[in-house]
């Protein structure tokens, strides 16, 4: 009897990608709940909460286009997952640096994806800034993706290489 492919590859940590998804889409509800649009919270020295919300991309790219970046982020986010959970069928059931960032890029794909196709635009509320410098306003969903993002790079530059060094030993 074959087992399921959930338990033999990366997908066997989707669960993780379901926690941080739920997380995110919590703290946006809760955004949307207790926050008023573009006026900060003050929680601590440099960060604020604030209710705003991203039409485009990452920094607001292509915010200002009409509507039509609504449904072509869309698009892309489902095509991204569908080729992360691919990605993650094909790898071994290892928590690996790999397996765990693939899995937080999901989360964060699919947490923007809701809100894209729910509301034609993201929620975000995490607005970090020095003097009268502000970063970009994001939310969880941007945080999974970066975190994965950089998860898959300390993977491939500096743990993929001892990986393949000990596979070739044996």
């Amino acid at each position: 009897m074959h087992k399921p492919i959930f338990r033999q590859s990366g997908l066997r940590y989707v669960w993780l990608a379901g926690l941080v998804l739920v997380l995110d889409q919590l703290t946006k509800f809760l955004a949307l709940s207790y926050l008023t649009f573009a006026e900060p919270v003050a929680v601590m020295p440099h960060f604020n909460l604030t209710l705003v919300f991203n039409y485009g991309a990452a920094f607001s790219f292509l915010a200002e286009m009409g509507g039509w970046q609504r449904w072509f982020f869309a698009l892309l986010a489902m095509a991204v997952s569908a080729g992360l959970v691919v990605w993650l069928a094909k790898l071994k059931a290892k928590p690996t640096f790999e397996v765990l960032g693939l899995n937080l890029i999901l989360a964060g794909a699919i947490g923007n994806l809701i809100d894209r196709v729910l509301f034609g635009r993201v929620t975000d509320f995490l607005d970090f800034y020095y003097g009268t410098w502000h970063y970009a306003t994001f939310n969880i969903a941007d945080v999974a993706i970066t975190l994965g993002a950089a998860m898959l790079i300390i993977y491939e530059f500096f743990l993929r290489p001892k990986d393949k060094d000990k596979s070739s030993a044996k």
